[in-house]
């Protein structure tokens, strides 16, 4: 759908912001700067070229559109690209065959939930040509079920089912010679202690019963048990950030600098400042939200885009955010009705 043409700064009329649609959009498919010429032949309005190039140097001195080198065409500047997806931008909401195919792909049985998210961010990276995110808060939900499977010598596999039905799994090593009744043992143990407590608290429990030597575990078996709830150790606090398709925000970079501020925002993505800031983003809006350059606080004047919706569950509460992080030239009008639908089923799975 065509959304109405905002108020332009400067004194700006809709001619000037057809100019402006058109250059940002041309921009959005070529990633090259756009003349007068082309915005002639484009343009649904009958303009000369030397009309629209006096229309062009209008919104340059408005700081909307910018000369790169010595080219006489023109880019969008960041606040350009803001006025545009604020007033300018058309999008429509996705076909049914469009939403089927994401619920489909995201409603997979059988899969755990962190291989769920993970299709989600990769999902995302293959229908936005940039990376996707999906950021999952783990919550410190009652636990219903521990149990842990051996894989191979020195290692096994760890089961964690929450009341609230997510399914978790951590490779974990276990001392050599470890018999596999040491295994069904701890899993006894554990769930024994669960009585609808959280993570945290069956850490603590365990902790100061196995300290106190209180347990009846022996030394092997106590090391399993010490060592399937680290595997978790933390990250009722920290949550998981999961990002597909990094490798595209480089597809077209031929700049040192602009290497170099990829690999900042690839750096910061890794940390848990950023996921509670993303969290916090998500929080402030009650649907999709657009970033262009430095507005998120987060990456710094880096070129990029992001676009992030929270993920709801039923009853409304944040469980979560989806996103996708791209060059500024990123296809908004394709990409804004896909997060938005990809963050209310992820919501719905979340919670």
């Amino acid at each position: 759908m065509e959304r109405p043409v905002s108020a332009l700064p400067g004194g700006l009329d809709a001619r000037a912001g057809a100019v402006l649609r058109e250059i940002v959009e041309q921009y959005v498919e070529t990633g090259g700067p756009v003349g007068s010429r082309t915005l002639s032949r484009r343009l649904p309005m009958s303009l000369s070229p030397a009309t629209i190039r006096n229309v062009m140097a209008d919104l340059t001195e408005a700081g909307l559109l910018f000369a790169p080198h010595t080219s006489a065409g023109r880019l969008p500047t960041d606040l350009g690209l803001r006025l545009f997806v604020d007033g300018l931008l058309q999008f429509g909401d996705l076909g049914e065959e469009d939403r089927q195919s994401i619920s489909a792909r995201l409603a997979a049985s059988g899969r755990s939930l962190e291989d769920t998210l993970t299709e989600a961010s990769s999902m995302l990276s293959g229908l936005s040509a940039a990376a996707g995110m999906v950021l999952a808060p783990k919550s410190d939900a009652a636990l219903r079920h521990i149990e842990f499977v051996p894989l191979s010598a020195g290692r096994a596999l760890v089961v964690m089912v929450s009341a609230d039905g997510q399914v978790e799994n951590r490779v974990l090593d276990v001392p050599p010679g470890l018999p596999p009744s040491a295994l069904q043992q701890a899993g006894n143990y554990l769930n024994a202690r669960l009585a609808g407590r959280g993570l945290a608290e069956v850490r603590v429990a365990v902790a100061a019963e196995i300290a106190a030597n209180r347990s009846e575990l022996d030394g092997l078996t106590a090391q399993v048990v010490e060592a399937g709830l680290a595997t978790w150790a933390g990250e009722a606090r920290s949550g998981s950030l999961i990002v597909r398709g990094q490798g595209k925000l480089l597809a077209d970079v031929t700049e040192l600098e602009r290497l170099s501020t990829i690999q900042l925002l690839f750096d910061r993505l890794e940390t848990q400042e950023t996921m509670l800031r993303l969290l916090d983003l998500a929080q402030q809006s009650d649907g999709v939200r657009i970033f262009i350059g430095a507005e998120s606080g987060l990456f710094g004047a880096s070129g990029m885009s992001m676009v992030v919706a929270p993920a709801r569950n039923a009853t409304g509460r944040i469980v979560g955010a989806i996103g996708v992080i791209g060059p500024t030239r990123i296809n908004y009008g394709r990409i804004i009705p896909v997060v938005d639908y990809t963050a209310r089923v992820v919501g719905s799975l979340l919670g």
